[in-house]
């Protein structure tokens, strides 16, 4: 009886703390149409201290919901526009040498900040995208010979267009793993694209302002660890991860040829950090089944590796976790 009582409480501290998630909602919503699963992702990843990537073809407001929450959240923010051309130096920085001191002086780069925009992520070679690694992992940088700590929270959005193979370089996998979501972006509707049309031809973006400081994210966050998960729901996700690699296991035959490697521990670990963001925003202090599976496509969907076969067949990695989500038992 005491644990039902304990979430009672949790239910309550939860209640007040997600007030302002209400609030960096509705600031986004004045700026962007439609695009609530976007919303919804960006501050999942937010409140579980985890990396997003967002893909989806050019002006599909990308850049702009990252930018539209770093003003919303009263916090520094910088903006990286990745090219073939960029050095890890522009992105971490760089040491140079002072003649009135004569000595190297440490110049950080725009990597120190609280949000970091990666724009067109895949636009720039692989020794830049190793640089931001070691910032996204360890969260710390090192530049001649001295490490220095990122603030806290750190965050990466990074943003990459699918269609545009033209001077990209695909990100590696290792790379791809780091992030804890992979988020697709669709069309709008067409209601919301009428009124897309309606809003800008009005000519004036609404003027967004901080509704929310960096204290009380990393408050909220400490929340976010406290909602309880039983032992049915860890099953319940160590279970989706294990039919990605062992699919025969779970009355998946079929898949077996379609999957190179199944999601690693990583996935499991997001996912039930994501499960648990995700139900501090709909102000829950429990997972529920539903909840793994409403963030279970963004977790997984760059952590399966497809065969030649599953691409000649045209099966994409959606595809296979609808597959496992609908055999694997629900607790």
């Amino acid at each position: 009886m005491a644990e039902a009582v304990d979430i009672r409480e949790l239910n309550i501290i939860i209640e007040q703390q997600s007030a302002f998630i209400t609030n960096i909602t509705s600031g986004m919503e004045r700026v962007i149409v439609g695009q609530k699963h976007l919303i919804d992702s960006l501050l999942i990843s937010l409140l579980s201290n985890g990396h997003i990537l967002l893909e989806g073809v050019p002006g599909l407001a990308k850049t702009l919901a990252i930018k539209t929450l770093s003003q919303l959240i009263d916090s520094d923010f910088s903006r990286i526009q990745f090219t073939p051309d960029l050095l890890p130096a522009d992105v971490i920085g760089t040491l140079v040498y002072s003649q009135k001191n004569e000595n190297f002086q440490v110049k950080k780069g725009p990597v120190f900040a609280n949000f970091v925009l990666a724009d067109e992520i895949n636009r720039a070679p692989a020794k830049v995208q190793s640089a931001l690694l070691e910032a996204m992992q360890e969260r710390q940088v090192t530049i001649g010979s001295s490490t220095f700590d990122l603030p806290t929270p750190f965050l990466v959005m990074a943003t990459q267009n699918p269609i545009e193979q033209e001077g990209t370089y695909p990100l590696p996998e290792a790379q791809v793993d780091r992030f804890m979501l992979k988020v697709v972006i669709d069309y709008p509707t067409l209601e919301e694209e009428k009124l897309i049309i309606r809003e800008n031809l009005r000519g004036s973006m609404p003027e967004v302002k901080p509704v929310v400081g960096v204290d009380e994210i990393i408050k909220a966050r400490e929340v976010v660890q406290q909602v309880y998960i039983d032992e049915k729901i860890e099953q319940y996700i160590a279970d989706i991860v294990f039919a990605t690699r062992y699919p025969e296991r779970y009355g998946l035959e079929n898949l077996k040829s379609l999957i190179t490697f199944g999601a690693s521990p990583r996935a499991s670990i997001n996912l039930a950090k994501a499960a648990r963001a995700y139900a501090f925003i709909r102000h829950r202090g429990y997972v529920v089944p539903e909840d793994i599976r409403a963030v279970a496509y963004d977790v997984l969907r760059h952590r399966i590796g497809l065969s030649y076969e599953a691409e000649a067949d045209n099966v994409s990695s959606e595809e296979i976790i609808s597959n496992i989500i609908n055999k694997v038992e629900v607790p």
